[in-house]
């Protein structure tokens, strides 16, 4: 009997242990709000949570660069978190991405991101106090939304940014926090804990997938496929919270029911607002239109997509006086998220039934009558590395493509020449149609031009895939099927024996990431600078030849080396027998000039803008493989620049290049060396001596500096419209390319550039204008204002100025923009390995 007593009690104390979930303040040791939290302890409370209750899994789907865990918390009733995959399966079946009819089980799935910008660090702490009440046994409430509601929680998307910033604040917050914004405390170092490892918006890269976090996470989401989606942000401390609905532009490919039920949502959360006094916004600011936010990107899969804004930002710290003279707190801006995060739950358990059915409606009409003009997208197969890459880029987004049987003509939309053609379509080409799941996202990737219902937008309005990826491109109106998989070509290596020399093309990023291999390992390589035929093989300007003499120190291995790197590297390889040309230079003419290996300092720090840097460091380390070095701005002029022989200043505004730091890196560029400067980082180069570059003055622009009458009486509700004249918001324009010189080797005489600044330089007078626009400027795609189009017309994008034995590279535009503008990486990789050689 005894026994018996004491497996009751025992029996009893485990089921009062397990109603008894602790709170994060009592799990922490310290109340939310009173410091930023470690991302490590916020893991932490999460898988306590998740031993603590049955109806709470975590799930690690990655980790960051910087090895850091990333994870989420899935929860729902305990009736439904026991046939938690069943549910799963049924909501993919609705969404056609797994066969069978799905059941009306009636279940809303809801996910629930937070602080995908580091030093947005408020909602990572109401990540957890929004667990713990949804979790929570004693909850009748949630209890009750959880009996239809899965709710899945990823408490902190960017953790290494997350941590730069918590590390930064614990360092220099005072004992007491000082709420006065010119507190150290108040302003972080670069680059700020915004951006992840290497120093990219995450929140700009939910499409393009160019960062280990946006990947891993795509893989978990799609294995979901949630009806809401929330992505938690912070924006300047003096604003009030932002909500759903969204401003315009919307996109055209959203529905109806998705805008609607964003109101919903909306009204739900001022009941609460009101109630407590809180302002807010709505359908200001934050637009759904640039596909690759954490709103639109879930928008154009099926979902809810919204963005939370709460006041704060990388200035709030724990506390910061307002421009009304309050005191808006971490606990404030925790207590709103919190909010926000519980009525978005419980707006959604409220119609689970219809977002449901919502939801499967969606994913039908995808399939038997896609939105839009265009249902059919043809990729032409004029560079296979190219035509590689993006079939990567449609594999990560659950795109699905193939490849026509025979060939057939057809008639649609070239976006090489921006009008209707009748081409051909062959078993090479890659075939995308819109009678898919993913139908509203290929619309939106694809589309030759965005509708802007209004041209204040939050980002860039052009992103059309075959624009970015520099491939030949149609668009039909007619649902052209593919018969079979596309399937990538087997590379063919043509090289045997002993060859007097090797040969191979040089038009894509393998190339490129091949040649610095190569030179890494000690080869020398030569590149042709004309076009020449050898042997029968015809090799194109810009083609890599690597002799057999001046590569001895190989002895007998080249020929094994060589072969087996190109086989590893993916490169067709060619063998050439002799050095004597059918047409064309001989292989021992000055005019197959050698590649210097190159020693690349990139500049970086305070003055640079770490998006800009972070693009450069990224593709260097993660896409090239090739070693650089990162010199600071506050010690840059203690440096030995003659270690290097390319200097790279990213885009940013420097105070660094003063009369004497310009002196003396143009006797450097003399002596040899290669300097490439970006976008704003022209400014300091611009106009000053030993520099050809010029800011464009010409007559009329003299003549307009001048305002009229007219433009002085402009209402002043209609001032922030008569910006946008002089602005562009990432409008597409066709440069004009002189592809004979080294930076455009590889390309046609065409280039599609993503232009974000209006900055207007003249033609070099001595030197190459090897990337220009030619007469009146107008944007492919894209929103470009009148007067800053005005601007434009015969400017330099790309330039070459030779300085004694060295070069110059301005680059006005960024060809290595968010990562994803893969058509310019080979440009930008002929600036460092081929102008100068």
């Amino acid at each position: 009997m005894k026994h018996l007593l004491l497996l009751l009690t025992c029996i009893s104390t485990l089921s009062l242990g397990q109603n008894k979930l602790q709170t994060p303040d009592e799990f922490l040791g310290y109340t939310l709000g009173e410091r930023f939290t470690r991302h490590h302890a916020v893991v932490d409370y999460f898988e306590y949570v998740d031993q603590t209750m049955d109806n709470v899994i975590t799930q690690k789907y990655g980790e960051t660069y910087e090895h850091r865990p990333l994870m989420v918390a899935i929860l729902s009733s305990p009736e439904n978190m026991a046939k938690l995959d069943e549910i799963r399966i049924n909501n993919l079946k609705r969404a056609k991405y797994q066969e069978g009819q799905a059941t009306d089980d009636g279940i809303a799935i809801v996910w629930l991101s937070y602080n995908i910008h580091g030093n947005e660090s408020s909602s990572t702490e109401a990540s957890m106090r929004t667990l713990h009440a949804l979790a929570d046994p004693n909850n009748a409430q949630s209890k009750e939304w959880l009996k239809n509601t899965i709710v899945i929680m990823d408490p902190c998307i960017n953790p290494d940014g997350r941590d730069r910033y918590a590390n930064y604040y614990n360092q220099y917050g005072n004992k007491n926090y000082n709420a006065n914004g010119d507190d150290i405390e108040h302003h972080e170092e670069w680059p700020g804990g915004r951006a992840n490892h290497y120093l990219f918006d995450l929140n700009r890269d939910w499409a393009w997938q160019t960062q280990i976090e946006s990947m891993n996470r795509s893989k978990i989401y799609h294995t979901w496929m949630p009806h809401i989606h929330v992505d938690y942000h912070e924006q300047g401390y003096n604003n009030p919270y932002y909500f759903a609905p969204a401003a315009k532009p919307l996109h055209e490919v959203i529905t109806p029911w998705q805008k609607e039920f964003q109101v919903s949502i909306g009204k739900n959360h001022a009941k609460y607002f009101d109630k407590e006094g809180w302002l807010y916004f709505t359908k200001e600011s934050f637009d759904l239109l640039y596909p690759s936010y954490g709103d639109t990107y879930p928008t154009y899969n099926g979902a809810i997509g919204m963005t939370y804004e709460q006041g704060g930002g990388g200035y709030g710290g724990l506390g910061i006086i307002t421009e009304y003279g309050d005191t808006l707190s971490l606990k404030d801006r925790i207590a709103h998220h919190y909010t926000t995060g519980i009525s978005t739950v419980e707006i959604a358990s409220k119609n689970a039934a219809q977002l449901a059915g919502e939801f499967k409606s969606y994913y039908d009409q995808n399939l038997s009558n896609p939105f839009g003009k265009y249902k059919s997208y043809i990729v032409k197969n004029d560079n296979q590395d190219k035509l590689d890459k993006l079939a990567e880029f449609l594999d990560k987004n659950f795109i699905k493509y193939g490849s026509v049987g025979s060939s057939k003509s057809l008639k649609g939309f070239s976006y090489k020449n921006g009008g209707e053609v009748t081409f051909s379509v062959d078993s090479k080409d890659l075939v995308i149609n819109t009678y898919q799941p993913t139908s509203r996202l290929i619309t939106a990737l694809f589309e030759p031009s965005a509708k802007l219902q209004d041209s204040l937008t939050y980002d860039i309005t052009a992103w059309s895939m075959p624009y970015a990826y520099g491939l030949e491109a149609y668009a039909t109106t007619v649902k052209v099927d593919y018969d079979n998989a596309f399937k990538k070509e087997e590379i063919k290596t043509l090289a045997d024996g002993k060859p007097y020399a090797y040969a191979a093309k040089y038009n894509s990023l393998a190339d490129v990431k091949w040649l610095g291999h190569l030179l890494n390992s000690g080869v020398n390589v030569r590149v042709a600078q004309q076009a020449i035929t050898v042997d029968g093989k015809k090799l194109e300007r810009g083609s890599l030849i690597i002799t057999r003499r001046n590569n001895e120190n190989f002895s007998e291995g080249i020929d094994d080396f060589i072969r087996t790197s190109a086989k590893q590297y993916g490169i067709e390889l060619l063998s050439l027998a002799t050095g004597f040309s059918d047409s064309g230079v001989d292989l021992g003419s000055s005019s197959i000039a050698k590649i210097e290996k190159a020693n690349i300092a990139v500049v970086a720090g305070p003055q640079t803008r770490s998006l800009s840097y972070g693009e450069i460091w990224h593709f260097f380390e993660r896409q090239l493989d090739y070693p650089i070095t990162s010199i600071g701005t506050d010690y840059f002029n203690r440096v030995d620049l003659n270690k290097y022989n390319v200097l790279i200043v990213p885009n940013g505004y420097y105070s660094l290049f003063s009369e004497g730091t310009l002196k003396n890196v143009s006797e450097w560029v003399r002596n040899g060396g290669k300097l490439i400067v970006m976008g704003n980082a022209l400014n300091s180069f611009k106009d000053k001596d030993g520099f050809g570059i010029k800011e464009y003055l010409d007559d009329k622009k003299k003549k307009d500096d001048k305002p009229t009458t007219e433009s002085l009486l402009k209402p002043y509700e209609s001032l922030e419209r008569e910006g946008l004249k002089s602005s562009i918001f990432g409008a597409i324009f066709k440069i004009r390319l002189d592809n004979t010189h080294p930076l455009a080797y590889g390309y046609g005489t065409e280039y599609y550039s993503l232009k974000t600044d209006e900055m207007r330089l003249s033609f070099l007078e001595n030197g190459s204008n090897v990337g220009v626009i030619r007469g009146k400027a107008r944007p492919v795609t894209g929103f470009a204002g009148s007067e800053a189009l005005d601007n434009l017309d015969d400017s330099l994008v790309f330039g070459v100025e030779p300085k004694g034995r060295g070069q110059v590279v301005y680059m006005v535009d960024n060809p290595l923009f968010r990562g994803f503008w893969e058509n310019g990486k080979l440009l930008f990789s002929n600036a460092v390995f081929m102008v100068g050689n």
